[in-house]
């Protein structure tokens, strides 16, 4: 049967959603053969987080280098900071029949069913958004301005879960991830995605029969 070309799963939230820690939990399977697609960032690294496994880090002057290359699959700028997916691999993977994920802000993830509509998109929601507040208060990272915006700016965000093809509650992490994973797998199986391979095998079985009468 003919190679399925991959699946691009994109999964975004609001700030604090858990979109990191989800993702983490994903790859951390031994038997999850997904691509991730490591963003960049103009944002400050946090603790332990390393570069070129949960985002480039670079400085503004070489993110906007990027977007004059246009070398960016999308790329939106988030409370000050620059946040977006390079190009490179990400086609070629898909190509290879490779399911590419990409764990992105909302903005961006706009920008690529723009592109690529034929994509999984997933909406990654808070249980509450007193949860929100709270995971993003045990964070340390922020200022209470800073969480008031981004408080703000979820709102905005989970309204916009009707354009997503899917939402998952983040309550419990394993039931979040298991979730993900049961879409993925389903997605996989739509008729639309199984149906030429399965006629082109039909075809050559019919074809070898005719050489051969």
């Amino acid at each position: 049967m003919l190679k399925q070309r991959g699946l691009l799963i994109v999964l975004s939230g609001p700030s604090g959603v858990g979109k990191g820690t989800v993702r983490s939990a994903i790859f951390e399977d031994t038997n999850c053969d997904y691509v991730y697609s490591v963003s960049a960032t103009t944002r400050e690294r946090r603790p332990g987080e390393l570069e070129g496994v949960d985002y480039f880090f670079m400085s503004r002057e070489s993110f906007e280098d990027l977007i004059a290359q246009e070398a960016l699959l999308e790329y939106a700028e988030y409370v000050g900071n620059y946040y977006g997916t390079p190009l490179a691999s990400i086609e070629e993977n898909l190509a290879q029949g490779r399911d590419v994920f990409l764990e992105i802000e909302v903005q961006g993830a706009r920008k690529v069913r723009e592109k690529i509509p034929e994509g999984i998109f997933i909406f990654l929601a808070p249980p509450s958004l007193n949860e929100l507040e709270s995971r993003l208060t045990d964070r340390g990272t922020d200022s209470k301005e800073v969480i008031a915006r981004r408080m703000n700016k979820a709102k905005e965000e989970i309204e916009l879960m009707r354009h997503y093809d899917y939402v998952v509650v983040n309550d419990e992490i394993s039931e979040a991830v298991d979730e993900i994973n049961a879409i993925i797998k389903s997605e996989h199986l739509r008729v639309e995605r199984v149906m030429h391979s399965i006629q082109a095998d039909i075809n050559a079985y019919f074809e070898e029969e005719a050489k051969q009468s």
